[in-house]
Parts: C-alpha cells; sequence; structure tokens
C-alpha cells in the first residue's frame, strides 16, 4: 500500500513522449498511480475500474473518501457510455468538450466505474480533457482514468510537474512533464442529475458561458450537497501554508504582496494587465512560490468576479478559511 509517502523510492520526472505515455498507460492497467498534465492542473491517474488502485489514489493524496472523484474520457461517447448526459448535458459537452468542464450525471446501469471513485453516489462526475498528452494516455489505455489533483489533499493544485514532485515524491509511479497547464485551475462543475442544472464548482469555463447554452443555474441547496457531489467543495482547500489576507490594499510588516493590476509593492503579479484569464494561469504557481518560510502572510489584491475571476475568488476563499471555517 502507498500509504506511507516516504516508502518508496522518488518517481521519475519524465518528457511526455510517445514512449512514456505508452509506459505511463502500462502502469496504470497494472494498478499503478502516474501523475499528468491537463489544461486545467496536473492529475493523478488510476484506473477508473480498479477498487485497489483507486483506494491507493486515495490514500496518497490523504483524500476524504466521501469526497467523489471525477472521471477522464477521451470522447463525448465514452462519457455518455458512462452516464446519461441528457439534453442538457450534450449541448454543454458539444460546445465545452474537449475541456475543463465536468458534468456530473446519473450513471448508466452497468457502468464498471468503481464505486469508491464516487463516493457510493448514483452520480458520476465526467469531463474530457484539453490536453494533448491526457488525451493520448486516455487513447493509449482505453480505458476511463479517475485524476483529482496531484497534491496533497487541501493544499495548492500542481500546475507543473515540479510541483507534483514537491508534492508528492516518492509515493507514485511516474510523473508525465507535459509542460506548465494552460488554464491553470480545475473545471468547473454542473450538477445535471436533478430537474435544475446546479453549479457546485466555479472554474475554468465561465458560468456566463454556460447560461448561455442551458439557461440559469441553481445554487447547491447547501454546502454538504455541494460537499459530497463534487470534489475541490472542502470548506478549506487549495491551500498554502502560510495564511493568506485577501483584498489587501496595503503590504503589512512579515507579508508579501500577490499583485493584480499595476499595484505599487507586489512581489509577484498575477496580471500587471488585470486580466483575469492571466491571472488565473498564474494563480497556484505564484501561490507556491510566495509559501516560503520568511513570509509571514500572503497578501493578496483584489480580483474582480467577472468572467475566471469568479473561479480565481473562489479558490483564494477556500485557501484562506480556517480549518473549521465555512466558504460561500
Amino acid at each position: 500500500m502507498r500509504g506511507n509517502v516516504r516508502s518508496k523510492i522518488a518517481a521519475a520526472v519524465v518528457p511526455a513522449t510517445p514512449e512514456a505515455v505508452i509506459k505511463a498507460a502500462r502502469l496504470i492497467r497494472n494498478g499503478g498511480l502516474v501523475a499528468f498534465p491537463t489544461e486545467t492542473v496536473y492529475g493523478l491517474g488510476s484506473n477508473a475500474s480498479d477498487d485497489a488502485a483507486v483506494l491507493s489514489l486515495f490514500t496518497v493524496k490523504g483524500r476524504p473518501f466521501w469526497n467523489p472523484l471525477i472521471v477522464h474520457v477521451d470522447s463525448i461517447d465514452s462519457a455518455t457510455a458512462l452516464v446519461d448526459l441528457e439534453e442538457r448535458g450534450s449541448v454543454l459537452a458539444r460546445e465545452n468538450w474537449p475541456g475543463p468542464l465536468t458534468l456530473v450525471a446519473r450513471r448508466r446501469s452497468g457502468c464498471a466505474i468503481s464505486r469508491l471513485a464516487t463516493a457510493e453516489l448514483e452520480t458520476l462526475a465526467v469531463r474530457v480533457p484539453d490536453h494533448p498528452v491526457a488525451l493520448s494516455l486516455l487513447a493509449t489505455l482505453g480505458c476511463p482514468i479517475v485524476a483529482p489533483s496531484a497534491n496533497l489533499s487541501g493544499f495548492t493544485s500542481p500546475t507543473t510537474a515540479a510541483h507534483v514532485a514537491d508534492s508528492l515524491a516518492g509515493a507514485v509511479d511516474l510523473i508525465l512533464d507535459g509542460g506548465s497547464c494552460r488554464v491553470g485551475l480545475e473545471s468547473t462543475v454542473i450538477d445535471l442529475s436533478g430537474p435544475h442544472a446546479t453549479l457546485l464548482r466555479p472554474g475554468g469555463v465561465t458560468i456566463e458561458k454556460i447560461e448561455r447554452l442551458i439557461g440559469p443555474l441553481a445554487p447547491a441547496c447547501s454546502r454538504t450537497e455541494s460537499v459530497t457531489r463534487s470534489p475541490g467543495m472542502l470548506h478549506r482547500h487549495y491551500a498554502p501554508s502560510r495564511p493568506l489576507r485577501l483584498n489587501a490594499h496595503d503590504v503589512r510588516p512579515g507579508e508579501v504582496l500577490l499583485g493584480f493590476g499595476r499595484v505599487p509593492g507586489a512581489t509577484l503579479n498575477l496580471s500587471q494587465q488585470a486580466d483575469v484569464e492571466e491571472a488565473a494561469a498564474n494563480l497556484f504557481h505564484m501561490l507556491r512560490a510566495l509559501d516560503r518560510r520568511d513570509v509571514t502572510v500572503i497578501a493578496v489584491s483584489p480580483v474582480p468576479s467577472i468572467g475566471l475571476g469568479v473561479a480565481i475568488n473562489d479558490r483564494l476563499r477556500r485557501a484562506a478559511a480556517g480549518k473549521d471555517e465555512p466558504v460561500g
């Protein structure tokens, strides 16, 4: 069992060549864990139908077993073999897949995905990633992969292979290096299992785009509902080890400033041009860079809740929350 993170020789970080992808597929097929790039963040992949492999993934991440996983597939057809997307889901899938959108839908009878991956729910979270390495791995393997972010549960998500190695060195079998992630934030999650399409997590596809396609989204009825139906909804999540101070307009002693727009005194700047897409791509990378022992607090400039700014602020609020403090 991989529960002891220090018990294995550190996994190799290798360029994501065709030969390395074949090796990664073989490892996953045999029950191993492989980190690989997507357009959102690096995922930690295991065979979605292998109970032992899925259990190993939960153990390595220290992830609560009631927190479901997202199943990654290579096409809309592969997704519809697992879940009933209905008309709303089909519209969203055609317009956004491959891409940073996850759809939660009723699993089909006979679906072979491990019940551990779904926290024993009758729903399944699925998406088609928009990254050539991820799609090549899925095609080579020939079966779905569950792939939460490749880091210890609750901490800052990885957007480079080096981030994965820092978080999970010695705990995984292989790390495929496909460069920096383009989007840099996890996928948007929409629940289609009820009468109203419900936003469970903002992410790489904007709410405005989704609502243009299928109409207004309902909010989750409760925090408990969103946590149990969707990954990435823990009250404290995406967090560096140093505390965050949000909506900062100054820099206090012992702090570093993560800026947005043209602000003086920023140690790093998410986007000097105040571009929320650039800020999203930089967010986790820069939080990691500022998470240093000589830093008391990471102060963060205000980011407008427009477009991807909604998802950025969701991640920042969860990263800044106390362990027992609710978010939202």
